[in-house]
């Protein structure tokens, strides 16, 4: 497991204990191809969950939410 993580966005870092995480967080992994100026590059950034909300919030067709009964 990770020993810490940080969001890119506002430099927060995401608590956690000894064990594991306490604050959940937005892992995103990206690898560009064909007809991107960034072909052939892999990126990588976390976000806190006050920056998914304040990004999210800001698209102009929002994000799909379903309800989950069953969490793992």
């Amino acid at each position: 497991m990770k020993k810490e993580i940080i969001c890119n966005c506002c430099g927060a870092q995401i608590k956690r204990t000894e064990e594991f995480f306490i604050q959940d967080y937005l892992h995103i992994i990206k690898e560009w191809g064909y007809f991107s100026e960034k072909d052939g590059k892999r990126q990588e950034f976390y976000l806190c969950e006050a920056c998914y909300d304040r990004i999210t919030g800001e698209f102009l067709h929002p994000v799909t939410t379903v309800e989950v009964t069953e969490l793992v």
